[in-house]
């Protein structure tokens, strides 16, 4: 599989490309869509949380920054990903190449997309007055790690999606759900000792986590959780791959 991609490696910079132009094409805006998007989410955010639900968290609106955009980021190649092999049917009837070139465009365009909008987490930092620490050389790590995970289950719900057509829309819903178990509102910290494992049971949680430990908190993250969500994603990514392998041989017909 790898061989392949690695053989049509320039259908697959190609269609990254055409992921990144596409999102925004006929846009005013364009590509700063990357910094509008959070930007507006985060103000809607720090005037509920602060106000009506009297949070207290200094800085809030960095520390909201510093959760948004990577949830953004997995919510993108989640919901954008899962119904990928179904918009290319066409393409897939007529031409061969790599399948798994469709969901790994995806999430890679995301990745590029994201790195764009980190630029604003830098600003706010910055101009918030918390600044760097060399604890952000931990940082190209939390990325690949959740790039992994991304990866691994836009695979198994693009490929599933193709023969239940619900599956876009379940998704969809769980990653809503999923918002609110996942501490970019809130700090992980608030919950007690007892209950915070389930909150721990959320991979995102502890990628979260660790964004904040270098971005916002300036210490190094908990490198133990993090390993252990590297594991996990290392697994996923390699369900992913058997599961997509296993079904695409009737995406032809189905799509």
């Amino acid at each position: 599989m790898f061989k392949e991609i690695y053989n049509y490696r320039e259908l697959l910079k190609s269609n990254v490309k055409k992921e990144i132009r596409g999102k925004y094409k006929g846009s005013f805006l364009g590509v700063l869509w990357s910094f509008v998007n959070p930007l507006l989410m985060t103000l809607v955010y720090a005037i509920v949380f602060p106000f009506i639900l009297k949070n207290s968290q200094e800085h809030y609106v960095t520390f909201l920054i510093t959760g948004i955009i990577p949830w953004t980021f997995f919510t993108t190649c989640v919901c954008q990903g899962t119904n990928t092999v179904l918009i290319n049917g066409g393409i897939i009837k007529k031409v061969y190449f790599p399948r798994e070139i469709l969901p790994i465009s995806v999430v890679t365009s995301a990745l590029v997309n994201f790195l764009i909008s980190c630029l604003i987490i830098f600003i706010f930092l910055i101009f918030s007055g918390i600044g760097f620490s060399f604890n952000i050389l931990f940082l190209p790590f939390i990325i690949l790690i959740q790039y992994i995970l991304q990866l691994g289950i836009v695979l198994i719900t693009s490929a599933i999606d193709v023969y239940i057509r619900d599956a876009e829309y379940i998704i969809n819903f769980l990653v809503q759900m999923l918002f609110y178990a996942t501490p970019v509102l809130y700090s992980s910290s608030l919950f007690p000792e007892k209950i915070r494992w389930l909150l721990n049971l959320n991979p995102m949680t502890q990628i979260i986590d660790g964004y904040r430990d270098v971005l916002f908190f300036k210490q190094m993250p908990n490198l133990q959780w993090l390993g252990f969500v590297f594991v996990i994603s290392v697994v996923i990514l390699g369900l992913g791959i058997v599961i997509f392998k296993k079904l695409e041989k009737g995406f032809a017909e189905e799509v």
